[in-house]
């Protein structure tokens, strides 16, 4: 039986992390929609998932430059390397914006008057999405990594039409806000789960395409 590369054993480890972070990551945004939908303040426990990721984020970047100084890897190994770091960083991002829809609630008080079926909608979109990114990346999967885009420009779009039909709309402003903010929020972690999948394609192809 031939004795693993230390890198290997590296690797191994980062993969871990980011599966860990993976799993934090989605559990922070379910609670904030949650939280959201059913007005329940989750401020405190969400906060202390995306400190976690931030502090995994830092560790993950702190081991991918040990091992690329260490073990100068090239090709596939080192585009890993790469890409994890950019993984890690979207994961955290998950968790910071799955705070920020927690204080909508800690803002704008009670919701229970809005009309909340197009956050419920969208919100079903993004955590597809967040499973779609986290499984191309285990997988290393370009065939998902690729409907992320896809699901993305279903996420805009309802943020652009909310925004739009805010602006005419008369009944409550309070509402309007909260929900605008809510998927502005949905928004961009809908771009982040897109980034790693951008990620996954460069670590399968070796190179970056360009972003439509």
């Amino acid at each position: 039986m031939s004795t693993p590369r230390l890198m290997d054993i590296g690797l191994e480890r980062l993969v871990n992390m980011l599966n860990d972070m993976a799993a934090l990551s989605k559990s922070a945004v379910e609670m904030a929609v949650e939280s959201f939908k059913e007005g329940v303040a989750m401020q405190e426990e969400v906060f202390q998932i995306s400190e976690k990721l931030r502090w995994l984020q830092d560790e993950v970047a702190d081991l991918a430059v040990e091992l690329i100084a260490r073990y100068q890897p090239v090709a596939t190994d080192l585009r890993f390397l790469r890409s994890s770091m950019e993984v890690a960083y979207g994961f955290s991002r998950f968790g910071r914006y799955a705070y920020d829809i927690t204080q909508i609630i800690t803002t704008f008080g009670s919701l229970k008057e809005c009309e909340k079926k197009e956050v419920v909608e969208v919100s079903e979109i993004v955590k597809i999405m967040i499973e779609t990114s986290i499984k191309s990346f285990v997988e290393r999967n370009k065939a998902l990594a690729e409907e992320l885009e896809k699901l993305d420009t279903v996420v805009d779009r309802a943020y652009k039409s909310h925004l739009l039909n805010s602006m005419s709309n008369q009944n409550s402003k309070k509402c309007d806000m909260a929900t605008m903010l809510m998927l502005r929020y949905l928004e961009r972690i809908a771009d982040h789960a897109t980034y790693i999948g951008d990620s996954v394609i460069y670590i399968v192809e070796g190179f970056r395409r360009p972003r439509k």
